[in-house]
């Protein structure tokens, strides 16, 4: 492991520009994009060979590589900067040998997603691919030694990798951490309405805030994701109608804690789902992501109505993370076992059928046997279907790191010891025979059937014919495993066709601007350095129409004249 930084940032805000422009301020003219701006080392050319000058290398011609760990909202950060990467004329590949650049988006939450991250980089510098990092590690500690001279993009800075990756490409070394802020005031992230590729064209994952209200000592992402900053309920209504639009029939709402939405611009949670809900097609589902109990406990009537909706998954994800309120307490989580199961029993009983998941922490430091034996109780009353057990690891610069540490060996132990707990038991085996509405939206990792999700968010396979994919069916249940179900279609079963036109394909950009679409599409030549349009200019980052249409005649105007030039020359 390498050693720590010198300087860790304890708080997110210390790393903030002051300089960081507000959402949607443009830039005509090229400016410096970082505080530091330095050239890597040339590499020795070959002799009676002329040097060749960075800034000679023409933007936008070149293959990207984009890899993501963690959680949904990472990886909806990385299908929005993917989408900017494409609508700039870059080329997204899924070959990493292929590629010119590596855009690797990192998660902070447990060590080996870390030491993947950095194997990754090492990997890459191997192989001389050009690298920019973003996501919450290089964020929450942009000093560590293994990303040192690497181009950083920041959590909020997305809409701007596109300049990023332009500066990295010439030889630059690009650091964009700051914060997005309207009138002082933290915003949720970039805009909704960036373009995307998304990883399924059916599912479109949505981030209604960024950060968190807690402090538990285990976090590292909070380094990152700062304090709880949401979008308004418009912007994310405008963003599910955008992607029903686009051929999507299920949405995820993510972020790091759901239940705390609307806290800090004066709404809450169940205002933005009773909106969201009006706009849903029939035969489209809304997953909702994580909730910590605190602030769930505040809406629980409210939610059971919401969870009872037949176009939202009776799904909620409540992590409990241990079974001893001393570790609660130890861990800061703000709430008890009490308020748990309150939450989960309100629920269970409100909304029949209901799925909770949960997370459970192994060996937090502190824990004693006796704290263990609370955790195994725990699981043993409810046997939770899904169930995320993680062994603890100290995260750097977070207070548990600094704690008493619980022997490697027994924090293994008792791993192994719930996982087999959990392994104990079936939950699914009751409902053979069954007849279920499930909504097909993927392939199986193993490619032999399709997956799909009953009312619970229950994974049910189905038979592959692809005319059932995007569509809500009919099946009856004929076999059941651990984590799924088996089903085949019903005879004379009613099929759903809930996208309102057809998905788009995959590795389709979503929500272009048309403006820009046209542009992009007609336009098939390469702009050398000096005559290059910025990607401050692009469509995105401007800050009003009229700027939008003065700069885009200036694009079209530069277009006419490089066909002509080419045509005469």
């Amino acid at each position: 492991m390498p050693a720590a930084c010198d300087s860790l940032v304890e708080d997110i805000e210390d790393i903030v520009s002051a300089q960081d422009p507000k959402p949607h301020d443009q830039q005509f003219a090229k400016r410096s994009i970082v505080p530091h701006v330095r050239k890597r080392k040339k590499h020795q050319q070959d002799e009676g060979t002329d040097d060749v000058q960075a800034d000679s290398v023409i933007p936008g011609a070149q293959k990207i590589w984009v890899k993501t760990w963690g959680c949904s909202h990472n990886s909806s950060d990385g299908e929005y900067m993917a989408g900017q990467l494409a609508v700039y004329g870059y080329k997204i590949t899924d070959n990493s040998s292929d590629a010119d650049l590596w855009l690797l988006n990192s998660c902070t939450v447990k060590n080996p997603a870390e030491d993947h991250f950095r194997n990754t980089i090492k990997k890459a510098q191997e192989q001389n691919k050009k690298v920019v990092v973003a996501g919450c590690v290089p964020q929450a500690q942009p000093r560590m030694d293994y990303i040192k001279g690497l181009s950083i993009i920041g959590v909020q800075q997305i809409d701007r990798v596109v300049e990023v990756v332009e500066e990295t490409i010439k030889g630059h070394s690009v650091r964009l951490l700051g914060q997005k802020k309207d009138k002082g005031k933290r915003l949720g992230g970039a805009r909704l309405d960036l373009p995307k590729i998304r990883k399924n064209p059916l599912i479109e994952i949505i981030s209604v805030n960024t950060g968190c209200l807690n402090a538990c000592t285990y976090c590292k992402t909070k380094h990152a994701r700062g304090e709880l900053a949401s979008y308004s309920v418009a912007e994310l209504v405008d963003r599910a109608i955008q992607s029903f639009q686009e051929g999507v029939c299920e949405i995820w709402l993510t972020s790091e804690d759901t239940g705390a939405y609307g806290r800090d611009i004066g709404t809450d949670l169940p205002t933005l789902l009773w909106k969201l809900v009006e706009v849903i097609p029939e035969g489209a589902m809304l997953r909702l992501g994580m909730t910590n109990p605190p602030y769930i406990l505040e809406h629980l009537k409210e939610m059971a109505k919401i969870l009872h909706h037949p176009r939202v998954y009776s799904f909620l994800h409540v992590p409990v993370q241990t079974g001893s309120d001393s570790v609660l307490m130890d861990m800061k989580r703000e709430y008890c076992i009490a308020d748990f199961k309150l939450v989960v029993d309100f629920l269970k009983k409100q909304v029949p059928g209901i799925t909770i998941a949960t997370d459970i922490i192994c060996g937090f430091p502190g824990e004693t046997e006796a704290d263990f034996q609370e955790t195994l109780k725990l699981i043993q009353e409810y046997k939770f279907p899904s169930l995320f057990i993680n062994q603890f690891y100290p995260r750097p610069g977070t207070p548990a790191a600094k704690m008493e540490q619980v022997p490697a060996q027994v924090k293994k132990q008792r791993t192994r010891t719930l996982s087999q707990l959990f392994q104990s038991y079936t939950p699914y085996d009751h409902k053979i025979g069954e007849k279920q509405h499930v909504l097909i939206t993927e392939e199986s990792f193993d490619g032999q059937y399709y997956v799909a999700h009953n009312k619970f968010y229950e994974q049910v396979l189905v038979p592959k014919q692809p005319e059932l994919l995007g569509k809500m069916i009919e099946v009856d249940i004929y076999e059941a495993g651990k984590h799924f179900m088996k089903g085949k279609p019903a005879q004379n079963g009613k099929i759903y066709t809930p996208s309102i036109v057809k998905p788009l394909l995959r590795g389709a950009v979503s929500g272009v601007m048309e403006e820009f679409k046209t542009i992009n599409e007609n336009a098939h030549y390469r702009w050398s350095s000096e005559k290059s349009v910025s990607a401050s200019l692009l469509p995105w980052n401007l800050k009003c129409p009229r700027v939008k249409i003065v700069s885009l005649s200036l694009a079209v105007l530069a277009v006419i004249m490089a066909v002509t030039i080419a045509i005469f020359r």
